[in-house]
């Protein structure tokens, strides 16, 4: 898409190379809002939370915000006390430079965990992040944010709310360390719609129920996920403040883009082949569902044999049996995408099994469980399991 399509009136946008990564790439963005935006937040439940987590957490209780600083190449995780005091540092050099509170800059890094800030690299590319600026500069600072990520994920919307346009606009960075317990490792949405922050903050948890938390691809938790959702009131509807008919609309716009985020960091997934849907159905409830698809999910045994295209459906049900959800084995129909390859708990013969096994070859397909148990359902979105996986992380450091 061109830049023009991610304008969003009230937002400018920037990003440059301070330097921090090696390569020279982008690695420091910012987005501002002309005025205080209200803000929705969503951090990872991982219980070691990077510098700008902690910070971002404690800002989130005002209600607003009005520029995110980010920079890849460097989480500032695992820092202690002196992260804190540089991120608050590099919030405030951005609050002083913009003339605007400190309190309502929100710093975000992601990158590499137990190293503190390039601080004098940060400090030096600020007044360049500043001076950069542009309602036209949407796509530096996506790829400002990008590590392990081979194309830039962003995703464009617009509605009418009581006969105004009302633009939305999103961006994510993922491609490994993503699990649904907040699958993203960082997001930014912005929008000019007017809405208070205790409903923003409802549709953004609507929303990433069920789009970033539902997708994993090695079932790592990161210690840096961060959604944030700003909306500056520049589309000037009356406020929404509870949801009604205008509220739902805006909420299916929101759940569409960030369902449509979250499957492009699967697709990116770190070096992933496959992109794979896991439905159980027929459980007793959503939880046993739930627990039942990310057994499937997440198992290494199923993933190398997704990248292997290899029809070893004895694996999934082996990871439906360790679980922890009670079920019958003898029960048990298993499909990839609508072809069966397993009826009540056995193999439906190696001339079934071979129609289905060629569906392994697709970049995409879907692997469905029935468990016949009840009425309830949960999917999963999940990749394979490739070499280059291992490549990817093994040498991540250096």
């Amino acid at each position: 898409m061109r830049a023009l399509d991610f304008k969003v009136p009230g937002f400018l946008f920037s990003g440059i190379s301070a330097g921090i990564k090696k390569d020279g790439k982008r690695d420091l963005g910012l987005i501002y809002s002309e005025v205080p935006a209200q803000v929705a937040g969503l951090f990872t439940t991982n219980a070691v939370k990077a510098a700008p987590v902690q910070l971002d957490r404690e800002r989130m209780k005002i209600g607003l915000c009005q520029a995110i600083v980010v920079n890849s190449g460097n989480a500032n995780a695992c820092t202690g006390n002196q992260g804190l005091r540089d991120a608050e540092r590099v919030s405030s050099l951005v609050a002083k430079q913009l003339k605007i509170d400190e309190r309502l800059v929100f710093p975000s890094s992601t990158g590499v965990i137990g190293s503190r800030l390039p601080m004098k690299k940060i400090e030096g590319g600020i007044p360049r992040l500043i001076d950069r600026l542009s309602s036209e500069g949407w796509m530096k600072t996506v790829e400002a944010m990008m590590t392990t990520d081979t194309f830039p994920k962003v995703e464009v919307a617009a509605c009418r709310i009581k006969g105004k346009q009302v633009k939305l606009c999103g961006m994510v960075k993922g491609a490994g360390m993503i699990r649904p317990d907040l699958a993203t490792m960082l997001s930014f949405l912005v929008t000019d719609a007017c809405i208070k922050a205790p409903l923003l903050q409802q549709m953004l948890e609507k929303a990433a129920e069920a789009s970033y938390n539902r997708i994993t691809v090695d079932g790592e938790t990161s210690t840096n996920d961060t959604v944030l959702l700003l909306a500056n009131g520049k589309a000037a509807h009356p406020y929404l403040s509870r949801m009604d008919r205008d509220a739902d609309v805006f909420q299916s716009m929101l759940s569409k883009v960030c369902r449509s985020l979250a499957e492009s960091v699967v697709k990116d997934g770190e070096g992933a082949t496959k992109f794979v849907e896991v439905l159980v159905r027929g459980a007793r409830n959503i939880e046993e569902a739930k627990q039942a698809a990310y057994a499937i999910a997440h198992s290494p045994l199923v993933k190398t044999a997704f990248f292997g295209e290899d029809a070893n459906w004895g694996r999934i049900l082996c990871a439906l049996g360790y679980s922890g959800v009670p079920i019958d084995p003898n029960k048990i129909d298993l499909f990839f995408d609508k072809a069966p390859i397993v009826k009540k708990g056995v193999g439906v013969g190696p001339r079934l099994e071979q129609k289905a096994g060629q569906i392994l070859k697709k970049k995409s397909f879907k692997v469905t469980a029935d468990l016949h148990q009840g009425k309830s359902q949960f999917s999963a979105l999940t990749t394979d399991l490739s070499l280059d996986y291992v490549k990817i992380n093994a040498s991540y450091r250096s």
